[in-house]
C-alpha cells in the first residue's frame, strides 16, 4: 500500500474555514497518470469552499479496488482532527442498501419472500396495507408516507411503535402505482429482518454482513457509545459553522455509521456481485415496475439514474450534520464514495464532478 501526503490538515480562522489539505492512500496502482486524481481532488476542494464543508472522505475504486482514497479538511473542528480513511461518519440513507442486502440474505435463507404481503410479517398491519409486499417496500412503490408521524428524533423509540403510528394514515398513492420515497418503508423492512431472523436487526447485520467482511467500524449510529475516530457533524448557519443537533433515536432508514475504509470493503463485495445472487440480486439494480407498466428510477436500496451518458447506481444519505453520496458506474467498473460532515452539503455534486473527470479518463 502506498501513502501519499498531500498536505497538513489544520483548522483556520474562527473554525469557519477548515484547511483543504488531504492525505491520500492507494492500494492498487493507477493505470493512468495522476492527472485524474489531481483533478478529482480539485473538485473536492472547490466544493468544500463553496459549500462550507469542514471535512470530506473520498474513495474512488475501479473493479472493487481502491485507486484513490483521501481525507480532506477536519473531522472535529474543536479538537482540530483531520479526516482520515478511518474517520467515522453517519452515513444516513446509504444504510438502505444494507437493509436491502439483509432482506436478500433472508430471501436466500428461505425466511422472507419478496412478493409476500407485509402482513405476513406484521399481522396487525392495517387493511390499507394489504396489497403491500416486501418488493414494494424495497423499491419505494408501496404508496406509504415518507415519515411515520410518531417518529421523534429527540426520543428513544422502538421501531414497531414508530411503524404503528402510521397505521391510521392514508396511503399517498395506491400501492404499486408510483414511486414514493418512504423512510417508513425501511423501518418496516428492519422490523421484518428482526422478526424473520429471530434477532434484533443490528445483531443480524453484525453477524451476517459487517463481521464477515471485516467492516469493524460499521455499526448502528449511537450518541452514547464510544466510536473511535468519530467525525462531528456541523451545519452552516448565518455565515458560520455550528455543531449540529443529532438524533437521539436510531433510524433503521439511515441507521449506520461507517468509514471510507469500510465502505471500500463493501464496494469490493458489490464489484463481485454482492453477498447474494439470482433474480433478487438482479432486481436490486433494475428499475422497479409500476402497475402501469412504466418503471421507477429505483431498485432495492439504490437509485438508478444516468450521468454523462453513463448508467449510475447511486444513493445519498442525510442526517443532521452529515451528508453522503455513493455512486457506482457499472459500465466503467467505477465507484465514487463521498462522506461529509455538513448537514447542508451536496456530496452528489462532488461525486458527479469527479465522475465527469474519471469517466473522461477510462484508464484512470
Amino acid at each position: 500500500m502506498r501513502v501519499v501526503l498531500l498536505g497538513r490538515v489544520i483548522a483556520l480562522v474562527a473554525i469557519a474555514a477548515p484547511s483543504l489539505g488531504a492525505t491520500a492512500v492507494r492500494d492498487a496502482p493507477a493505470a493512468a497518470s495522476e492527472t485524474g486524481f489531481t483533478a478529482a481532488d480539485g473538485v473536492v476542494r472547490d466544493e468544500m469552499r463553496k459549500q462550507h464543508i469542514p471535512g470530506v472522505a473520498l474513495t474512488i475504486l475501479r473493479n472493487g479496488k481502491i485507486i484513490h482514497q483521501a481525507g480532506f479538511g477536519v473531522a472535529d473542528l474543536e479538537q482540530d482532527l483531520p479526516v482520515r480513511a478511518d474517520t467515522a461518519f453517519n452515513i444516513g440513507s446509504l444504510s438502505k442498501q444494507f437493509l436491502a442486502e439483509g432482506i436478500l440474505l433472508l430471501v436466500q435463507d428461505g425466511k422472507v419472500a419478496l412478493d409476500a404481503p407485509v402482513s405476513l410479517y406484521l399481522p396487525d398491519a392495517p387493511p390499507s396495507w394489504s396489497a403491500i409486499t416486501i418488493r414494494h417496500l424495497l423499491s419505494h412503490t408501496a404508496g406509504l408516507i415518507r415519515e411515520a408521524p410518531g417518529f421523534d428524533g429527540g426520543k428513544i423509540q422502538s421501531d414497531i411503535d414508530i411503524i404503528r403510528s402510521a397505521y391510521g394514515v392514508p396511503l399517498n398513492a395506491p400501492t404499486g402505482t408510483r414511486f414514493e420515497y418512504s423512510n417508513l418503508g425501511y423501518f418496516i423492512l428492519a422490523e421484518v429482518i428482526s422478526r424473520a431472523s429471530g434477532k434484533p436487526w443490528p445483531a443480524f447485520f453484525a453477524e451476517r454482513v459487517f463481521g464477515p467482511l471485516g467492516m469493524n467500524a460499521t455499526r448502528p449510529t449511537s450518541l452514547t457509545d464510544l466510536i473511535p475516530h468519530r467525525a462531528r457533524g456541523y451545519s452552516w448557519e448565518e455565515g458560520r459553522l455550528l455543531n449540529a443537533q443529532s438524533y437521539l433515536a436510531l433510524r433503521p432508514s439511515g441507521a449506520f455509521t461507517s468509514t471510507a475504509a469500510d465502505l471500500a470493503k463493501w464496494e469490493a463485495v458489490l464489484a463481485r456481485g454482492g453477498l447474494t445472487g439470482g433474480a433478487p440480486r438482479a432486481a436490486m439494480w433494475t428499475p422497479a415496475k409500476l402497475s402501469s407498466g412504466e418503471t421507477a428510477p429505483y431498485g432495492f436500496g439504490w437509485r438508478l439514474e444516468s450521468v454523462e451518458g453513463h448508467a449510475e447506481i447511486g444513493h445519498g444519505g442525510s442526517l443532521p450534520g452529515f451528508r453522503s453520496y455513493y455512486a457506482r458506474y457499472p459500465e466503467a467498473k467505477l465507484a465514487i464514495i463521498v462522506l461529509t460532515n455538513n448537514g447542508g452539503a451536496e456530496p452528489r455534486e462532488i461525486a458527479r464532478g469527479i465522475a465527469k473527470v474519471m469517466l473522461a479518463k477510462p484508464g484512470a
